[in-house]
């Protein structure tokens, strides 16, 4: 889509927002006390908001800030339209575009706070913390000279503090080991690339797994690299894990999409009052067509997760396995202004290929992101027959499939969410993190020896080298929470897996090892391993 516009008409796009601001922010040209003055809707119809401009520099008492009125009415303006068209300021339209571009300028690490101080989970491969020694099991005890650790100091706030242009130096001080002898660590901030797939693995010998957490500038290509490197590792089905993606770039939902249709097979078209119908095929050259695809979307999948699953599953290219998506069927188109500012305008709604809007209502009626909350009210997340359709809104897929438009994609195999494993210990620990504290607590002693794992294989035989579980009941208790016979026959094996899980996030595995531990006991994963059907 095009990035930059004529400038007239963005300097009268500029105009007609400010003089919207204007008039809801000041209201001070109430009609008996106006002088009568001619408007002339012929010739515009933003005549009287011009008209409002002239009046107000002309005749108002006192001088008006129009830059700060123009910040603090813009983002009232813009939600007046719809959910997603927004107004970012300078600095925010950065750190919006930063998340999808692939990259951003850093320190190059990932960590975690479970105990008011942030421990470094893990240091990307080639970044400025690796390259001066930073290391996993590090505590981030002050940044410059600002502690950071034990003081209530927010996560995003860290994340800031840390954060910075490339080039620009920061001063890390951390704890190491539990010495309390700092050690410090001065950083030149370089560009960080950030990866949409967060992991590609083979789950037995002919399933794959991808999990891509956002459609960003790169996520094709990355996709792409993952699926060719376990073709060659035997995959000839694919798990495709859109859950909890919001989406992205549009053009990368398209792209994906194309490398599993035929030629001919239509993805989705849009259109809107200003943008003519548009129609995206797929050109027959993808490089996945022959493989068995199971996609997994929940309550959270939206846009060009759902413009992807909906391609799918309107052309019985697969079979879809979750939740309900979130219901977000408008399209969105960027455009930027000199001060570093810029707008996200919503200039058309896309349909899925048999001609449904998976768009949900919104409006001054609708509480469009309370929707998820009614939906576990409602009961919708435990059983597929609380989810209410439309019967006017029903599609029919070429092999006979029968589909509903109207708030986002139905699940052709609906996993309702998994309670089977609750106890009363097991929500105690949820709700204090103690399998996170635990992980942390048994990576710090066996430092060195985590820092060599490398492979499942010595990652299995290093948990299988402790008593795991009668330390964790025993690190619990001190806690107040000790479990009953039937809360461990209950929960035991999920907090296990979850501890293990954990653990194997803290080597240099990372989500490597943590994803092929944790999805044992993810139902939906496990439903789509088994070709599972309503």
């Amino acid at each position: 889509m095009e990035k930059n516009r004529n400038k007239s008409i963005t300097i009268l796009l500029w105009l007609v927002i400010l003089l919207l601001g204007i008039i809801i922010v000041q209201n001070i040209f109430a009609p008996k006390r106006q002088q009568a003055r001619d408007i002339d809707s012929a010739k515009s119809d933003w005549a009287k908001l011009l008209l409002v401009l002239e009046t107000m520099d002309k005749d108002y008492v006192d001088s008006v800030d129009h830059a700060k009125v123009t910040e603090d009415i813009l983002p009232l303006i813009m939600s007046e339209l719809d959910p997603h068209s927004v107004y970012f300021k300078p600095e925010e339209l950065k750190d919006a575009e930063e998340s999808l571009q692939g990259g951003f300028d850093g320190i190059g690490i990932q960590f975690n706070v479970p105990n008011d101080t942030a421990i470094v989970a893990n240091v990307i491969v080639g970044g400025p913390s690796e390259k001066v020694g930073l290391m996993a099991g590090d505590r981030i005890i002050k940044v410059d000279d600002k502690v950071i650790a034990g003081v209530g100091f927010p996560q995003d706030s860290m994340v800031m503090l840390m954060k910075g242009m490339k080039g620009t130096k920061v001063k890390i001080s951390v704890m190491r080991d539990g010495d309390p002898k700092l050690v410090e660590f001065d950083i030149i901030r370089d560009k960080i690339p950030v990866n949409s797939v967060d992991v590609a693995f083979m789950i037995n010998d002919t399933t794959g797994y991808i999990k891509l957490s956002k459609f960003a500038r790169t996520s094709y290509f990355e996709v792409l690299e993952s699926a060719i490197k376990l073709r060659a590792e035997g995959m000839r089905k694919l798990i495709f894990d859109l859950r909890d993606n919001t989406g992205g770039f549009l053009d990368q939902a398209l792209l994906l999409s194309n490398e599993f249709l035929p030629k001919g097979a239509l993805v989705f078209y849009m259109e809107g009052k200003n943008r003519p119908r548009e129609e995206f095929v797929a050109d027959g050259h993808g490089t996945c067509k022959d493989i068995e695809l199971a996609v997994l979307i929940n309550e959270s999948s939206a846009s060009s997760s759902e413009i992807f699953a909906g391609a799918m599953q309107d052309n019985d290219r697969a079979t879809i396995y979750g939740l309900r998506s979130f219901g977000k069927g408008l399209v969105q188109e960027p455009f930027y202004f000199s001060d570093g500012s810029g707008i996200r305008l919503t200039i058309a709604r896309y349909y899925t290929p048999t001609g449904r809007s998976i768009q949900k209502p919104y409006g001054s009626d609708e509480d469009y992101y309370g929707d998820i909350y009614q939906r576990y009210i409602s009961g919708e997340m435990m059983s597929r027959d609380s989810i209410k359709v439309n019967d006017s809104l029903k599609y029919v897929t070429p092999k006979g499939k029968i589909v509903y438009g109207g708030g986002g994609i139905i699940p052709d195999v609906f996993i309702p969410l998994d309670t089977t494993g609750a106890s009363e210990y097991l929500i105690n620990c949820n709700r204090q993190s103690l399998q996170t504290r635990f992980a942390t607590k048994i990576v710090d002693q066996h430092r060195a020896q985590t820092r060599e794992i490398k492979d499942m294989a010595s990652l299995e035989r290093f948990l299988n080298s402790m008593d795991l579980k009668s330390e964790f009941i025993a690190f619990t208790k001190s806690y107040g929470f000790t479990p009953t016979a039937s809360d461990w026959a209950v929960s035991g094996d999920i907090i296990m897996t979850q501890i293990k899980a954990l653990i194997g996030r803290y080597t240099p595995m990372d989500d490597q090892a943590f994803y092929p531990i944790y999805l044992k006991i993810d139902n939906t994963v496990q439903a789509a391993i088994s070709g599972k059907t309503n």
